[in-house]
């Protein structure tokens, strides 16, 4: 039969592969949080939606001269194109509607899925460095540089570049192993390495927070070493996303601290129960009429 040949690429190999490995250490994690595997894995597969829409979608915006010029490509996501800060922001957004929708607690959820996010970000990041995509600055003289030499690389032929994506996996797996560290998610038990959930901060979400300021403090550095078109007031789109982001998780870890400190550490419970219906109201019996026709023990007028 003819046909064309279906095509694997190293980029879309390591994203399946890091996919499947977030979602399993997240499983595993969220069980010993007190989630449920049905409920884990319902969260992560509208994560997964969000987060492939909130890539492409993002790599679009950055990317609107050329897809200007022929909207058709915007839907033809196998020929490549995703920013990672959509991958970010669209899948925890979508996890946590559909969390929040069955009454699990988001913000111990999104702790849960932080370490698994950065790890799967490091792993897709293998495929990167393979193609050469996103390419790095020129890096005459760098005992570290590196130089592709492949004819299909997608990155420069014959020229030392900066490995800015590897330096980026180098830094998700440091992050990874700080929030592991942060909710003690292994522990020793009867001679063997278990999961485990214990996080050292005082309440619910703020090791999600920590790891979006890890996150954007690295990228927002790691994109001097790339070579990338710029946004806005000078900036790449990443660099931009990071000062937000950076921002944003500061006010949200101080506003956490604040509330940890005035009403004591807190870990709510992984699901909230339903809301009792409210019991309607008991219908006063009827007065029973007397012989006379007046009810009986109706108050007496006068």
């Amino acid at each position: 039969m003819g046909g064309s040949p279906i095509q694997i690429t190293w980029h879309g190999f390591f994203t399946a592969v890091g996919t499947l490995v977030g979602i399993w250490f997240a499983v595993r994690w969220a069980v010993c949080a007190g989630y449920t595997e049905d409920d884990t894995f319902s969260v992560a597969m509208w994560g997964v939606i969000g987060a492939i829409i909130g890539a492409r979608l993002f790599h679009v915006i950055d990317q609107w001269d050329f897809y200007a010029k022929d909207p058709v490509q915007i839907v033809r996501i196998n020929e490549g194109g995703l920013a990672i800060y959509g991958t970010i922001v669209g899948g925890p957004l979508a996890g946590a509607l559909y969390a929040w929708h069955k009454r699990l607690n988001v913000a111990r959820l999104a702790d849960v899925a932080a370490a698994p996010l950065i790890l799967g970000m490091a792993i897709g990041r293998i495929g990167d460095v393979i193609n050469g995509e996103h390419h790095g600055v020129h890096a005459d003289g760098f005992p570290l540089a590196v130089v592709y030499t492949n004819p299909n690389t997608l990155g420069e032929l014959n020229v030392p570049v900066h490995l800015a994506v590897g330096y980026e996996l180098i830094l998700d797996l440091l992050i990874f192993a700080g929030l592991v560290w942060l909710t003690r998610g292994f522990t020793r038990r009867d001679g063997r390495i278990r999961f485990n959930w214990d996080p050292r901060l005082p309440r619910d979400g703020m090791v999600f927070w920590v790891y979006i300021l890890a996150y954007s403090v690295c990228r927002f550095a790691v994109q001097f070493y790339r070579v990338d078109t710029p946004f806005a007031l000078g900036l790449s789109q990443a660099q931009l996303l990071s000062v937000i982001s950076a921002m944003v998780a500061v006010w949200a870890l101080v506003f956490q601290y604040q509330r940890a400190r005035r009403y004591g550490a807190a870990h709510g419970p992984a699901m909230y129960a339903a809301p009792s219906p409210t019991a309607p109201t008991p219908e006063a019996p009827e007065a029973k009429e007397g012989e006379d026709g007046v009810a009986e023990h109706a108050p007496l007028s006068g």
